[in-house]
């Protein structure tokens, strides 16, 4: 279906369209956050925490600061091109930013202020549902419900969080937390099924044909499904462990399928599918964290840092140049050491607690200054990209 839209450009395009604001949102509120978080972590920084843990604080921001943000600018971008349905911009948009940062800030304040950023901050939610549910509805694009109904599950597990926090639901903030936490993952392994064998076909620059049967992908949402029921509400360690293990190797097996030598010539390729890598990884950490003496942790921070960390990058620079008008295919030169910078972060975190846990705060001091080093580059080469118009004058 083709967009038709007349608006001039102007030369201040951040709300023209939802990748513009919450990328640059996030890649900011990422660094800030895990600024706050090491100084919290490692030299005791004193935030106002009530009623909720340091690391809970720490994981609520970046699954529903950070990485919404990032699917927030996806989803209202995606959605355009999906239904050829224009999706909010200018005021609206504005307003639907405003309502996202005034939660952030006001979570920067530890639990002082968290009552009226849950309101905020669900406010939000819905604003965004019905952003990217009213253009799908609309034209009857019935196969992109799937993903709708994440993003609804999402808001909802958020609500959980918050009513664990006020004493109204027991299981609230463990609900929350790792509810969001999985199913980012989902969404990731949902998007990603789709548009990572379709980004390398064309982007390796010469004719190949990835193994990306549909069996693999029904198997896994089965297997998932499952694995997310269990380790949330059943606290099966048998259930968890045997769906854990078929997901490392479901996945393991379509990410063989997906390879091809040309990915290590872009970083936009290799990074979507190291990033890949590294979730496939974190549900085997998972399963064998129940059987040798490795922390659980390292498995979130396989699916948080190395995949989540990663797959966001990849994808904002991309999007960003495809939609501004440039060459996705080339992207600026830094983006390889950004992703560079998250891949040794990424390592740092999750394997060498396992080969030298005795310097664990090293190891922790590291890959936050690999995060905080790498998002800076990141904001420093994207800005301008975000905030001018696109170069061939359409709006977006």
């Amino acid at each position: 279906m083709t967009i038709i839209n007349n608006r001039t450009q102007s030369g201040f395009a951040l709300f023209n369209l939802g990748f513009r604001p919450f990328f640059l949102g996030a890649s900011c509120y990422s660094v800030l956050v895990v600024i706050v978080w090491t100084l919290v972590y490692l030299f005791k920084f004193p935030i106002p925490m009530s009623g909720l843990s340091s690391y809970q604080w720490h994981a609520h921001e970046m699954i529903y600061g950070y990485s919404m943000a990032v699917i927030t600018g996806f989803l209202l971008t995606a959605v355009k091109n999906w239904t050829g349905v224009q999706t909010i911009h200018g005021y609206a948009l504005i307003v639907l930013f405003s309502l996202w940062l005034i939660a952030r800030i006001l979570f920067l304040f530890g639990t002082t202020f968290i009552s009226i950023a849950g309101i905020f901050d669900l406010m939000f939610m819905v604003c965004l549902i019905i952003a990217v549910v009213y253009p799908v509805i609309k034209t009857k694009n019935w196969r992109h419900l799937g993903i709708m109904s994440k993003l609804l599950l999402l808001a909802v597990f958020n609500l959980c969080f918050y009513l664990g926090y006020t004493g109204h639901l027991t299981q609230g903030v463990f609900w929350g937390i790792y509810g969001g936490l999985y199913l980012v993952i989902g969404l990731i392994l949902t998007i990603g099924g789709r548009v990572i064998p379709f980004f390398i076909e064309r982007g390796v620059g010469y004719p190949v044909q990835l193994y990306n049967p549909k069996w693999i992908t029904l198997a896994g949402l089965m297997l998932f499904l499952i694995f997310f029921i269990s380790e949330l509400f059943l606290q099966s360690k048998t259930t968890t462990v045997i769906t854990a293990t078929g997901l490392f190797v479901i996945y393991l097996v379509r990410l063989i399928g997906w390879y091809t030598y040309g990915i290590w010539a872009k970083p936009l390729l290799w990074g979507l599918f190291l990033a890949t890598l590294f979730i496939i990884s974190g549900f085997l950490l998972f399963a064998l964290s129940f059987y040798i003496d490795i922390s659980p942790y390292l498995a979130i921070h396989a699916f948080s840092y190395g995949g989540i960390g990663i797959i966001t990058v990849a994808m904002m620079a991309r999007v960003s140049l495809g939609h501004t008008g440039r060459n996705v295919n080339e992207p600026p030169e830094i983006v390889h050491y950004v992703l560079l910078l998250l891949l040794f972060g990424a390592i740092i975190r999750v394997l060498l607690p396992i080969l030298a846990p005795d310097l664990y705060l090293i190891w922790i001091a590291l890959s936050q200054l690999c995060w905080i080093v790498a998002f800076l580059l990141f904001i420093y080469t994207y800005l301008p990209i975000l905030m001018k118009p696109r170069l061939d004058g359409q709006f977006d």
